[in-house]
């Protein structure tokens, strides 16, 4: 006897797009989620009472707790011990959950329905062609219906240019770039981020209007604390930033057919053999994580998308099948971060303000796209954020340590403390900042393991390797150069390379690989039914664009191949 036709592990990038998608299909699907529920009726007081089980009813969201959860105060929010943006269970007084990295850096990945969608940057690039045709199992030309369809549904928009991306603008012009006015990236150059937000509020300039009025009509109000949980919105389904939580969630509860169990946390594959198909999947077991209760559900089909961490460790700790691939391969992007600092002469003779306005706007608007490369984007933040990517995140040691050696474009690179610090946080209204998104290499020796004695109440915990490789540190070192010259060019008098931790894992991408792990549509070779769709099919880091939407793409079309093989649906009919 089965429980539906479909349990989905995960309800973040992936495992919300095809919820919906299966739902749409009229399948039932459940999804179980390890964290919160953040903005629904079932849990009125998601981080201190269990609350309800399952949510099956789009009239379960409501708007005014979501708002309560979602108060922008940065530490509170993202703090990844207590934050209620964390990787840990609902009761935000229990640690969170543990992973072991022996190298230095910090894990930024979020629990919770939605996932790490709740606090990402909305930026939804597609993969470089390059990236994917004659290299990935499928051509790129494959995934694009997909891409457009995703694009459609959240949706995908050109970013609106306030003054920090009319800075960069003017400084890659400058530098030499050309703009790039495509959704298919082929050649170098400029253009506006394609990101899920929606359009800015129609009346956000008119005096008639206060903030808290704007913050209930729908449009961004370009506040920029995106990261910290955007808050614009007159209902859940309608939020601004449009993470999985408010996008493929409502869509996905408004099907009928789809239930979600938050505070679940998945710790078993079940398997059975079919004389036909051989192993396959059939269930799962989930510990309640207020109660510590196990209990076990049936479905015809099984979908993994626990991210690219929980999803091999699942694997492993299941006892599936010997796969010299499970866990290896990881990519990261491998992050920099390069900041500048302007005299506001300089500002008011550009821009006509003396002020960057880093806190107004997307967290990101702008980017510089290098196929082979990878690509540099400004990205400012609310100031404890910035301030510490920017002067506190760093394995180059203190910058006072060290400085700069002839030629380089930077003026100092790592920590900066003590009376240096409070000079440049006193500009922090004059500081433009840039990621930097490497096209990383794979490489087998990067990987999630399990730890042969270490134990949480989930299980074995899982171990995370990760260096780059010599080709990916030359490509880092390029656009943070690329990058550096562009705040020249811009005409920044102060410039910072943070020069990020090896093990700053974000972009984390490629664990179970399309092609080793699972086939071309995203099903485990070794057990059938049982199929990903989160980061980890990614064949490589498709080339640094952010990886989201091509999640979203893949977990589209994985969905369409679901439901086609098992359960009779035209592919061409669904799409």
């Amino acid at each position: 006897m089965y429980d539906a036709d479909v349990i989905v592990i995960g309800s973040g990038g992936g495992g919300a797009v095809a919820a919906k998608e299966l739902g749409e299909k009229g399948l039932k699907v459940l999804v179980l989620e390890a964290g919160p529920f953040y903005g629904n009726k079932q849990w009125q007081n998601p981080n201190s009472e269990r609350g309800g089980e399952w949510s099956s009813s789009y009239h379960d969201l409501d708007i005014g707790l979501y708002k309560k959860t979602y108060n922008l105060y940065e530490n509170n929010m993202n703090d990844v011990v207590s934050g209620a943006i964390r990787f840990g269970p609902a009761d935000r007084r229990r640690d969170p959950w543990h992973r072991k990295m022996p190298q230095q850096g910090d894990i930024w990945q979020a629990s919770g329905v939605g996932g790490t969608t709740q606090h990402y940057w909305a930026q939804s690039p597609r993969a470089f062609p390059s990236a994917v045709d004659h290299i990935w199992p499928i051509s790129y030309r494959e995934l694009i219906p997909y891409y457009e369809k995703v694009e459609a549904t959240l949706p995908v928009q050109f970013s609106p240019i306030t003054p920090k991306e009319e800075l960069f603008y003017y400084g890659a012009k400058k530098a030499g770039w050309t703009l790039n006015p495509t959704l298919n990236v082929v050649t170098p150059g400029y253009r506006p981020n394609p990101n899920a937000i929606l359009p800015p509020n129609k009346h956000l300039m008119d005096p008639n209007y206060s903030m808290e009025q704007l913050n209930h009509m729908e449009g961004c109000t370009l506040q920029g604390h995106c990261v910290n949980g955007c808050t614009s919105g007159p209902s859940v389904d309608r939020i601004a930033k449009r993470g999985t939580l408010v996008s493929y969630i409502p869509l996905a509860l408004k099907t009928g057919n789809v239930s979600i169990r938050p505070n679940s946390f998945t710790i078993n594959i079940l398997t059975e053999q079919d004389p036909k198909e051989g192993l396959r999947a059939c269930g799962v077991q989930f510990r309640d994580t207020w109660t510590g209760e196990v209990g076990e559900l049936k479905a015809k089909t099984i979908v993994m998308a626990a991210g690219c961490i929980e999803s091999p460790r699942l694997w492993l700790n299941a006892g599936l099948p010997y796969n010299a691939w499970v866990g290896r391969g990881l990519t990261n992007h491998y992050f920099d971060w390069v900041g500048g600092v302007f005299d506001e002469k300089d500002l008011l003779s550009i821009l006509g303000t003396t002020s960057v306005f880093p806190y107004a706007g997307h967290t990101s608007g702008a980017r510089v796209d290098i196929p082979g490369i990878g690509i540099f984007q400004v990205s400012c933040l609310s100031p404890g954020l910035m301030s510490f990517l920017t002067y506190g995140f760093s394995e180059a040691g203190y910058n006072a340590l060290r400085p700069p050696e002839p030629g380089e474009p930077w003026n100092m690179r790592g920590r900066v403390v003590g009376p240096e610090l409070k000079e440049l946080m006193k500009h922090y209204s004059q500081t433009m900042t840039m990621l930097l998104l490497t096209d990383d290499e794979v490489r087998y020796s990067n990987r999630v393991e399990v730890d042969p004695l270490l134990k949480d109440e989930n299980g074995p915990i899982p171990v995370i390797h990760y260096s780059p490789s010599a080709k990916t540190l030359q490509r880092r070192d390029k656009l943070a150069r690329y990058a550096c010259e562009t705040l020249q060019h811009a005409g920044a008098k102060k410039i910072i390379r943070s020069d990020l931790p090896t093990g700053f894992l974000l972009h984390i991408e490629s664990t179970m690989r399309m092609g080793h792990v699972v086939d071309s549509n995203c099903e485990a070779y070794q057990v059938k039914r049982l199929y990903i769709a989160d980061n980890s099919v990614h064949f490589n880091g498709i080339g640094g664009p952010n990886p989201t939407l091509t999640t979203q793409a893949l977990a589209t079309r994985t969905a369409d191949k679901l439901a086609h093989k098992y359960f009779g649906h035209s592919i061409e009919t669904d799409k």
